[in-house]
């Protein structure tokens, strides 16, 4: 799920290197973090967050009986926070 994920981000965005996923997967639920560069949060979750809610639907297809959440994680603001 991290590639399709991955896949589906860097289609979108300006810094296709920046883009990096992470799953964890529990019993009943699946959570892909999703990491983008600062400039490209704007492009992923696009007009009125139209993309970010589609990439939303193609995992939760993918994902079978599982429940699938997208988060999108801003790495600078947590790292703002530990400083």
């Amino acid at each position: 799920m991290e590639g399709l994920v991955s896949f589906l981000a860097k289609g979108l965005v300006a810094h296709p290197d920046d883009v990096h996923t992470n799953a964890v997967e529990g019993e009943t639920v699946l959570i892909v973090e999703l990491q983008v560069h600062d400039d490209d949060v704007a492009r992923v979750n696009g007009p009125g967050g139209r993309y970010v809610r589609a990439m939303r639907q193609v995992l939760s297809a993918a994902s079978g009986r599982k429940k699938a959440v997208l988060e999108i994680v801003n790495v600078h603001a947590a790292r703002d926070e530990e400083e």
